[in-house]
């Protein structure tokens, strides 16, 4: 009698064939196909040859090959083609049977898609899958939602093929129901966004303003990479800013600089504007890229437009490096924090029981902002499960209070050179209006009082109540019908 296959995955793209890789390494029999068949065939004369894996060459052979219940896990393009294999493959499966997208698919996608094939009698997963090519292939951060009777089915795979801590704990868990899982990969790769876009301000400081080789940017990233900022992007950098072509000369200086993005990053600055979040170093990050696509335009306003230049550095250039470093830690804790914000507010939105510690756990491995003080951002969220913001929590409001004055001097001085630091100065403005116990919204609430009788609360007064004020003596007694604070 044929041997059926664990579970059946559908799209041979990069991270399709490494995840198959990834589970018939850990000892699972895997199913596969892809639309262009010739992508089949390839594999299974190749990189899947010898290994516990099975070619077919439609959908209703896949699912013939698979034991009950049926597991059949999408690696396609996010969208209609997700829809489109859904509707697929409803006729081809049975009750309890589970579908799985693990595409960067928007959450509202998924929790549609889950309630439409629960009706039908199967389970639905949406998962983040994170760690890009290398990640799939060793061990990538796994973040599932949705069909809560569908984990118990997956969780021995996930959990076999996710990256482990030191420790041994499996970077994957339950997140929640419906789009749960889906949300916080987005949110994921929105301080993915942010990450990103602070180290390219860091590397244009230390270019433009300090005046650093690429050896030498190299060489400080590596010893950064050692210290509180030890992290999969610092690593990365550390290597791109080294890599030289055949003719000796540094790749990075000979790459465009325009930005391309896939629409995640997007998404979650619409999530928290949606919210009332204030997700503004994320989504700083995202604008930044649009300005670097517009290229052309920048190249010719830069002939036009006047502004400082970077001078040479005169100082303590050692000095000035250990302030860079405070200011991206620094940073980076802000765009944590507005992240974990975002989803404490979708949580409440959605009903969803997110275990915050948790998910810092599954970003600890795998994924592509694995760092060190995600341990420390655990450590807080066990220690209090309410925490509102991770900046509260005694480790992180003592590293902000070391990094504060460094993180000043870094941003003053890109001011004065004409650098352009969005996303670090956005994330010092958060710190300073999050400190501040009198914000000047005062102001702005007398404002829409004054021309749209948008009405106010008073601080002599409990708040509730709302008061308007003629502020011409020409106006009547008729206020707005709505209040947004």
């Amino acid at each position: 009698m044929e041997q059926k296959s664990d579970i059946g995955l559908v799209g041979l793209a990069v991270m399709g064939e490494n995840l198959v890789l990834n589970m018939a390494s850990k000892g699972f029999t895997v199913s596969v196909y892809n639309r262009t068949l010739a992508r089949v065939d390839n594999f299974m004369a190749g990189r899947a040859a010898g290994k516990s894996i099975t070619g077919t060459h439609s959908l209703e052979e896949l699912v013939s090959t698979l034991k009950s219940p049926r597991k059949v896990f999408l690696m396609v393009k996010a969208g209609d083609a997700v829809d489109s294999l859904i509707d697929q493959l409803i006729p081809l499966l049975e009750p309890g049977d589970v579908i799985i997208d693990g595409g960067n698919t928007h959450y509202p996608d998924t929790a549609r898609r889950r309630e439409y094939v629960e009706r039908r009698g199967l389970l639905y997963i949406g998962t983040g899958v994170s760690g890009g090519e290398e990640g799939a292939l060793k061990g990538p951060s796994m973040m599932p939602g949705g069909s809560p009777a569908a984990w118990p089915l997956v969780k021995p795979i996930f959990q076999s093929i996710s990256a482990h801590t030191a420790d041994g704990s499996p970077c994957c868990d339950w997140v929640g129901e419906g789009g749960a899982g889906h949300f916080v990969k987005m949110v994921h790769n929105g301080i993915e966004y942010g990450d990103i876009q602070l180290i390219c301000e860091c590397y244009q400081i230390m270019k433009d303003c300090l005046g650093m080789s690429n050896e030498e940017m190299s060489a400080t990233f590596a010893e950064w990479n050692r210290g509180d900022l030890d992290s999969y992007l610092i690593e990365i950098t550390r290597d791109i800013l080294a890599k030289k072509d055949e003719e000796g000369r540094y790749v990075l200086d000979y790459i465009l600089d325009t930005a391309g993005q896939k629409g995640t990053g997007k998404w979650t600055a619409e999530a928290a504007l949606d919210a009332g979040i204030p997700l503004t170093l994320i989504t700083e990050s995202v604008y930044a890229r649009s300005l670097s696509a517009l290229k052309e335009e920048r190249v010719a306003a830069s002939k036009i437009l006047s502004g400082p230049s970077a001078k040479s550095f005169e100082g303590d250039k050692k000095a000035f490096l250990t302030d860079l470093q405070q200011a991206l830690f620094a940073s980076k804790v802000v765009s944590y924090a507005q992240g974990f914000s975002l989803m404490r507010a979708a949580a409440a939105e959605n009903g969803w029981d997110l275990n915050y510690g948790n998910i810092a756990l599954m970003w600890r491995g795998g994924c592509i902002i694995r760092s060190v003080f995600l341990g420390k951002i655990k450590e807080a969220f066990d220690a209090d499960g309410a925490l509102a913001n991770i900046m509260l929590a005694p480790y992180f409001a003592q590293k902000m209070a070391a990094a504060q004055d460094g993180w000043r001097r870094v941003i003053a001085r890109a001011v004065e050179s004409g650098i352009p630091v969005p996303t670090l100065s956005a994330a010092l403005s958060y710190y300073d209006g999050y400190r501040s116990g009198r914000l000047p919204a005062n102001l702005l609430q007398a404002q829409r009082d004054y021309f749209g009788a948008h009405t106010y609360e008073r601080t002599d007064r409990p708040r509730g109540e709302f008061f308007h004020t003629n502020w011409t003596g020409h106006g009547g007694d008729t206020t707005s019908g709505t209040y947004n604070a």
